[in-house]
């Protein structure tokens, strides 16, 4: 029994810090939010500079994973 309460009570510690991770994700996102539309406001770059920006970042992402995984290729 002592084991499935502290399974049990893992779970729940799991669950809190996963909830806690979304919070987190969830204010972070707000905050590039409101900093991409400011510099946008601010015309210090546009929405085409920020996608193609976007873009080569995810790419380069990618190289570099698909590398990891493949290190002789």
């Amino acid at each position: 029994m002592t084991r499935n309460h502290s399974t049990a009570m893992e779970q729940v510690v799991l669950a809190g810090k996963i909830a806690d991770l979304k919070d987190d994700h969830y204010r972070i996102l707000l905050t590039v939010s409101a900093m991409t539309e400011l510099l946008i406001e601010k015309g210090l770059l546009t929405r085409e500079e920020l996608e193609l920006k976007a873009l080569a970042l995810d790419q380069e992402l990618d190289s570099l994973i698909v590398s990891s995984l493949h290190p002789m290729a």
